[in-house]
């Protein structure tokens, strides 16, 4: 069967799509019940979301001129699910009450119950993705969550020694290799294997994830204009090329480094499947200048498929029904598109290893060689 056939098929099945309010005063419940009130929603997925009923009608009252009506169905767990509405799982107090606009004890406490309960359930299989609303960092952090973002607690709850954040849209793909550190830590931290680390996981998830074959990926330098030649610094020539280069040398297509304002000013981006920054506001800024509203918050190297809107809590916007939500229907579909990607390339793969092959033939080893 062929890839594009059994992607087919496998995109037959609805699956359950959980998604965590994330801060209760943000613009999390904006975002969700507007993507949701899209008509195609409801044909292709069954929303489940993790948080308060009582905060949903809430936001629904503030949002004017919805082109659907919006119809929930309150369950204690997610097994109790109706195919054609949005279901909500209480997890939270009855008495439960919304600031928007204001980070507030509750509300980061709130958004954590939110999260562990969705993390249990996609454990249990009650759900098939995580979607994952925006949450304000600091206040969870002062509430004792002790991670420094979903990234964090996702990579230690499903015990992986690795994962990459990687931004998503249409037009780019961008990793980084240092995520939610200080910038003065960023040299101190990065190293050939680290990086080597980033960009393996980024070619597999390539490849699973979202089905490109044999992945180009562009790495970016650390110091302007790539160090010029040690001026600058010389992590690009003892950390980052020699990264590179073993990389291509496991059959890995990595190029660089390349000096980040001449490859992006000049579009280079857009030659390549993917860009490995080497810290956050790096890719992240670019990222989003250039595809803000549409952006999605990937987590690769997880055993689940968990997306997130690129943007934070806006409380400015929050209960005054601006807030955009084309970044967290992005985020559903992707996270949709990635899980079909991954169960056809599984289902490929172990085609694969069932074929017996001639005792003849020979077999290389490590990475395919393209000419």
């Amino acid at each position: 069967m062929k890839a594009n056939d059994l992607i087919g098929r496998i995109m037959g099945k609805k699956l359950v799509v959980g998604i965590t309010q994330g801060d209760g005063n943000g613009i999390g419940y904006e975002v969700i019940i507007k993507a949701l009130a899209d008509e195609r929603m409801l044909d292709m997925c069954t929303p489940v979301i993790y948080g308060s009923s009582k905060i949903f009608g809430f936001y629904r009252k503030q949002i004017h001129n919805l082109e659907q009506p919006v119809n929930t169905n309150v369950i204690a767990s997610a097994q109790e699910v109706h195919q054609k509405r949005i279901n909500i799982v209480n997890c939270l107090p009855d008495n439960v009450f919304v600031e928007p606009g204001q980070a507030t004890p509750e509300s980061a406490k709130s958004a954590m119950t939110s999260l562990r309960r969705a993390v249990e359930d996609i454990r249990n299989g009650y759900i098939d993705v995580l979607v994952t609303a925006p949450i304000n960092k600091r206040a969870m952090v002062s509430e004792g969550f002790g991670y420094t973002g979903h990234t964090e607690y996702l990579q230690k709850e499903f015990g992986v020694d690795e994962v990459a954040m990687i931004m998503v849209s249409d037009q780019l793909k961008v990793g980084v290799v240092t995520g939610h550190i200080p910038l003065k830590d960023v040299p101190s931290v990065l190293t050939k294997e680290l990086i080597l680390k980033k960009l393996r996981l980024m070619k597999d998830s390539l490849e699973r994830d979202f089905g490109i074959v044999s992945p180009k990926i562009a790495v970016l330098g650390l110091n302007p204009h790539c160090g010029d030649g040690g001026l600058l610094g010389d992590e690009e020539q003892e950390i980052i090329l020699p990264a590179v280069q073993q990389a291509m040398s496991e059959g890995i297509l990595a190029f660089g480094p390349y000096s980040p304002d001449g490859f992006f000013g000049l579009g280079n981006y857009s030659r390549y499947d993917a860009i490995l920054a080497m810290y956050h506001d790096q890719g992240l800024t670019p990222f989003k200048a250039l595809a803000f509203e549409l952006g999605v918050n990937y987590t690769a190297g997880l055993p689940i498929v968990r997306t997130s809107p690129d943007h934070g809590t806006a409380y400015e916007m929050a209960g005054r029904d601006m807030a955009d939500p084309r970044s967290m229907m992005s985020s559903i579909y992707t996270a949709i598109d990635i899980y079909n990607h991954r169960a056809a390339y599984d289902e490929l793969q172990a085609g694969k290893m069932n074929v017996q092959m001639p005792d003849t033939e020979i077999r290389p080893k490590g990475g395919k060689i393209i000419e």
